[in-house]
């Protein structure tokens, strides 16, 4: 009995690649957003919206692995989602409120100079009229 590796006796069979066929298209696996949900959550997290996201993307990250493409496009579809709007709720309403206060300061400037106008107005008229 021979034992030695490779044995002669059987030549390899040449090997042939296969090539997917050209009907089906092969789509990509879906994304899970983990990296952009762990920013919202540590940074970001307007109304735990980033946690909300990091949940479905993890979802989506085991949904993949297990096979089940499907349900890893709804997670990441909705990690995407919940991501947007934490970055948008989270940009958004400290712009809004800058805005306010820069409005509310011009505003409270233009009425400090009109009293002084006012306090500083004579009520008594002209000096003709006392004599």
């Amino acid at each position: 009995m021979d034992t030695s590796y490779p044995r002669d006796d059987h030549p390899p069979a040449p090997s042939r690649k296969r090539e997917p066929s050209p009907a089906v298209p092969v789509s990509p696996p879906p994304r899970d957003h983990l990296i952009w949900s762990i920013f919202n959550t540590i940074y970001m997290n307007f109304c735990c919206l980033g946690f909300v996201a990091l949940a479905f993307s993890v979802k989506a990250r085991d949904r993949k692995v297990a096979g089940d493409v499907e349900a890893a496009r709804r997670f990441s579809s909705k990690a995407r989602c919940y991501n947007g709007l934490a970055t948008a709720g989270s940009v958004v309403l400290p712009l809004l409120l800058v805005a306010l206060v820069v409005t509310g300061v011009l505003h409270l400037s233009k009425l400090a100079q009109e009293s002084v106008g006012f306090f500083t107005y004579q009520l008594g008229g002209t000096d003709d009229q006392d004599k």
